[in-house]
């Protein structure tokens, strides 16, 4: 098991922990919690490899993703208050997920000869593309169109993974890079509480 391949694994048990909490929330019985939680594990990823073509998709041909999610949510509808202790570690370790999704979703894109731009957008949508379904089942307003800086953290490490292997073909900086930028903005956005500007119009302007 190579160290990215555990990561990764990693980082789908912490978005499947994510979707389990929600649904707690919404005191959803096992078979919503394993609804939801696989919703942001394997949904982003799910997207991203449906519009490359490539099939069959990652859960399906390694199983240890969707063993993973199942086994993380199972835990969750069975932990839930005990684990939401530890909130502040969740939101760094959900940090570091979606970091180190950006820059694989982007990796991805690349091998499948995607052009870069596409190879960014397929980073941030293997990043928060499950948020968004998520909250789209428990009828919450998507996290990314929030004030919170979250989809932008993604755009920003694929465009740094994207950018830098570019111009030195280097893939293990690259990556290391584009995790580093993505993980750094997501965890200075939430301890100094950025957020990107909104809008502010009259509404009543003619």
């Amino acid at each position: 098991m190579t160290v990215l391949y555990g990561m990764d694994l990693f980082g789908t048990a912490v978005f499947a922990v994510s979707g389990g909490l929600l649904a707690a929330r919404k005191r959803y019985d096992i078979f919503g919690f394993l609804v939801v939680a696989m919703a942001p594990a394997i949904g982003g990823g799910t997207v991203r490899d449906v519009a490359l073509g490539a099939l069959p998709v990652f859960w399906v041909a390694d199983g240890n993703y969707l063993l993973v999610t199942l086994a993380a949510a199972v835990a969750t509808f069975f932990f839930a208050r005990r684990i939401e202790r530890y909130g502040q570690a969740l939101v760094v370790a959900d940090a570091f997920g979606l970091a180190l999704f950006a820059v694989v979703g982007a990796q991805k894109a690349l091998a499948f000869g995607a052009e870069p731009l596409i190879a960014i957008a397929m980073g941030a949508i293997t990043a928060s593309g499950g948020g968004i379904l998520r909250d789209v089942l428990c009828r919450e307003e998507p996290l990314i169109l929030r004030r919170e800086i979250y989809a932008t953290a993604a755009i920003l490490g694929s465009a740094a993974f994207v950018g830098m292997i570019a111009e030195t073909g280097d893939r293990v900086a690259s990556l290391v890079t584009g995790f580093l930028v993505a993980l750094l903005l997501r965890i200075v956005a939430i301890r100094r509480n950025l957020s990107l500007p909104v809008y502010s119009g009259d509404d009543d302007a003619k």
